[in-house]
């Protein structure tokens, strides 16, 4: 049990860690604060959850159930598919892509976004930072 816990702390520490450019550092840090102040409890975004967040079936805005996978796969090296449009999604593993996770604006207005077509509403900043987390240190 206490290497599980040694493990869970470490990955938590490794996925803060990303090297994210000086704007991305700031808005994540602006996620944190926001995070902190809507959940005083609030100790770090976490990779787990931003998993669930983003692999968890909802019904969508236009009533069918989805996740964020449904369009951007489990494999975040390969392109995904919007079920809406069929316009391909470029990957979203920065390490495939490096234009991902650069511009604060594009973070945002595909952040907001896709919380509306999957959750049918905005993301909280804890969430938000969650998946990116995740997305960023998934291998």
């Amino acid at each position: 049990m206490k290497k599980l816990l040694i493990s869970l702390t470490l990955l938590i520490s490794i996925a803060e860690a990303y090297d994210f450019n000086p704007q991305m550092q700031k808005y994540m840090n602006d996620l944190k604060t926001e995070a902190k102040k809507a959940n005083p409890e609030f100790k770090g975004f976490d990779y787990s959850r931003g998993e669930k967040i983003f692999t968890s079936k909802h019904v969508g805005k236009r009533g069918k159930l989805i996740s964020c996978v449904t369009c951007h796969t489990s494999d975040f090296s390969k392109n995904g598919e919007n079920i809406s449009t069929g316009k391909v999604i470029d990957p979203l593993s920065p390490t495939t892509n490096a234009d991902r996770f650069v511009k604060v604006k594009d973070v945002k207005k595909w952040l907001r976004r896709n919380f509306k077509d999957v959750y049918v509403r905005e993301g909280s900043a804890q969430e938000k930072g969650d998946v990116v987390i995740y997305i960023v240190n998934k291998k």
